[in-house]
């Protein structure tokens, strides 16, 4: 499968906290923001310049299955790659014995995630 990667996604515990860091501590810029009802979750995506490099925040409810415990230097979410075509992406990973982890699909867009060999979770959009 070709991918671009794209942006890294961190885990936060309080996202407002976070964004306000993000901004005006390192002059970021607030892309966008959203809740993804299927995780109870929220992101926000931050970038320096537009077309640059992005930075996603990601927050989950206490009653989401992706809160765990945090831990400071675990707080890696996943990796995100562009793929040409996810269906074939997924198909590809799966007879390279990587399941589908998640699909999502929300506002005209889709995404999964399947697991690195360490288990880091990576996203195909």
């Amino acid at each position: 499968m070709k991918s671009k990667f794209t942006y890294v996604g961190i885990r936060v515990t309080d996202l407002q906290r976070s964004i306000d860091f993000y901004t005006k501590v390192l002059g970021m810029s607030l892309a966008d923001r959203s809740k993804i009802e299927l995780t109870k979750g929220e992101t926000a995506v931050l970038q320096c310049e537009k077309g640059g490099p992005v930075l996603e925040l990601n927050y989950y409810r206490e009653d989401s299955p992706y809160n765990t415990k945090y831990s400071v230097g675990e707080g890696l979410d996943h990796l995100a790659f562009k793929v040409d075509d996810l269906d074939k992406a997924l198909e590809e990973a799966r007879k390279a014995g990587h399941k589908t982890i998640l699909k999502l699909q929300q506002d005209g867009g889709r995404w999964a995630y399947i697991e690195d060999p360490d288990g880091i979770w990576l996203e195909l959009f």
